[in-house]
C-alpha cells in the first residue's frame, strides 16, 4: 500500500487533475476487511440518498440481537420482516442471496484478498444482484484497492469530461479517451477517481 503522499505526487503529474487536488486537499479513506458486511451495506444502499440508505441500513441492523446480520440469521427471516425495516422485496431477495453465497462458498476476505480486482468481480458477481459496479464501489471505499477506474460510473464518466472537455462521437470513443487519460494515473486509480467524483461535484 503507497502512501498519500506518494499517490499525489504521482497524480499531480497530471495538471488537469492537480488543479483538483490542490483545490480539495487530501481526501481521507476508510476502509473495512469484512466484505459480507460491506456487500449488505451496499445493496441496501444502492439508488438512494445517502441519508435514507444510512436510516433504512440502521433499521435492518436493529431487527438482530447482536447488531450484525449473521447469514444463518437473514436465511431464517422472512422477507416481511425485512420489508418492515425498509427494504423492497427484491432487495431483501438479494442480501438472502448474499448470505446464502457466503455460507455455501466464502465472503471472508482473508481467503480472497490474493485475488486480483478482475477476479473479484467475476468472483462477486455469481451473486445475483450483485453487479460490477457494486463490486467496483467495494474495491475502492471498503477494501482500500488502489488502481480501480469504474469507467461504467457516470460520475467518473462526467467528471472527466468536464475536467478535460473532451468530446466523444460514441460510447466506444468515449471509454478509449477515458482509458487513454486514465493511463497516467496508474497504479493509483482509486485516488483520481475520487478526485474526479469531487470534481463533478464541487468544480
Amino acid at each position: 500500500m503507497a502512501t498519500i503522499a506518494k499517490q499525489l505526487e504521482h497524480l499531480k503529474k497530471d495538471k488537469h487533475l492537480k488543479k483538483v487536488i490542490d483545490r480539495v486537499g487530501i481526501i481521507k479513506g476508510s476502509k473495512s476487511e469484512d466484505l459480507y458486511f460491506s456487500l449488505m451495506r451496499a445493496i441496501v444502499s444502492q439508488q438512494l440518498s445517502v441519508k435514507a440508505a444510512a436510516t433504512i441500513f440502521a433499521r435492518f441492523l436493529a431487527l438482530f440481537k447482536e447488531g450484525y446480520p449473521h447469514a444463518k440469521n437473514i436465511l431464517k427471516m422472512k422477507d416481511e420482516q425485512l420489508r418492515a425495516a425498509g427494504l423492497s422485496f427484491q432487495k431483501a431477495g438479494y442480501l438472502k442471496n448474499i448470505a446464502q453465497f457466503s455460507i455455501e462458498e466464502t465472503l471472508e476476505y482473508s481467503q480472497l484478498k490474493s485475488k486480483t480486482d478482475d477476479e473479484l468481480v467475476d468472483y462477486l458477481v455469481e451473486i445475483k444482484g450483485v453487479g460490477r459496479w457494486t463490486v467496483e464501489m467495494l474495491l475502492m471505499f471498503s477494501l482500500g484497492r488502489e488502481d480501480v477506474f469504474p469507467k461504467d460510473d457516470l460520475g467518473i464518466q462526467n467528471g472527466i469530461i468536464k475536467l478535460y472537455e473532451i468530446k466523444a462521437l460514441n460510447k466506444k470513443d468515449l471509454y478509449a479517451q477515458m482509458d487513454r487519460i486514465a493511463e497516467k494515473w496508474k497504479p493509483y486509480r482509486t485516488l483520481a477517481c475520487k478526485y474526479l467524483w469531487r470534481h463533478k461535484d464541487e468544480g
